[in-house]
């Protein structure tokens, strides 16, 4: 275990833990790992940090990338798994962009690249979701395939001044067999780059993805503590809101030099596992 900005690792987390009301996770690569099956398997003291912070009476968000179901459908998918967490506190991109969408867009026709369980998510949610030719607004979030025609129409939309929008533009994410190139990212690009724009992500790491996580977890951000495998997503949103955050190097950030990180992405603290904050919850 490693302590960084020149502080005791002992003594900075009990400065994360006092005053701390709740806590965010990452799943894959901090609490768990995707076996071949698909299934997740807890890391060492995984379940034993969720139960203990429970027991003490604050709250947790897991913030997971998934973009391709809704997150009740990762909840329960989790439980089957053997992780005690309920529907509420399972935050995925796809909430945090739908409660922007309506803060900001609520009576605009988006046109969005996602599953069809993503399509009737959000147009249960209240998005006016389009399949013409009249998109205002255009998001991202995961498809396996995608049709050229598609693209040209969102590109279209963007030329008559819609914005952009993802879930995420990271390359990938840890997987059972390394790194799963984001095919999200993928046809993000390819948006922008016809559309002669940048994407504003409404994921990890943004505003739209901290003001959820607070709304979820009733909590300024300050008084939460970040923590996930990944510095450009994980660290990234946490600083962004002013949390204190913890790297965990048992996902994709495992062989970062924490010291070339640009500020915006150095944790206040980075541990090998989970199981390492059961001494300090």
């Amino acid at each position: 275990m490693r302590a960084w900005c020149g502080v005791v690792a002992k003594q900075s987390f009990i400065e994360l833990r006092d005053g701390v009301g709740g806590f965010m996770f990452d799943v894959d690569g901090t609490l768990a790992h995707r076996g071949a099956d698909g299934r997740a398997h807890a890391q060492p003291g995984a379940i034993e940090v969720l139960n203990k912070i429970r027991a003490s009476g604050r709250k947790i968000v897991e913030f997971t990338n998934a973009s391709h179901v809704s997150s009740a459908t990762v909840a329960e998918r989790l439980r089957d798994d053997g992780f005690p967490v309920s529907d509420e506190e399972l935050l995925t991109p796809i909430d945090s962009a739908t409660s922007y969408l309506l803060r900001r867009y609520r009576d605009q026709p988006v046109q969005i690249f996602a599953t069809e369980a993503v399509h009737d998510f959000m147009t249960a949610a209240g998005v006016r979701v389009t399949r013409g030719d009249d998109a205002r607004v255009v998001f991202v979030a995961h498809l396996q395939q995608v049709d050229l025609d598609e693209i040209e129409r969102a590109a279209r939309a963007i030329e008559r001044g819609a914005p952009l929008f993802t879930s995420s533009y990271v390359r990938g994410y840890a997987g059972a067999n390394g790194t799963i190139l984001s095919r999200g990212a993928m046809i993000t690009a390819a948006i922008a780059k016809s559309g002669g724009t940048r994407p504003r992500v409404v994921g990890k790491p943004s505003h739209a993805a901290v003001a959820e996580l607070t709304r979820r977890l009733g909590v300024p951000a300050s008084g939460i503590v970040v923590i996930g495998d990944d510095a450009r997503m994980d660290i990234a949103l946490g600083k962004l809101g002013g949390s204190p955050t913890i790297l965990v190097r048992s996902g994709i950030s495992g062989g970062v030099d924490i010291d070339a990180l640009p500020a915006s992405q150095r944790p206040d603290v980075a541990i090998d596992g989970v199981s390492e904050l059961l001494e300090f919850l």
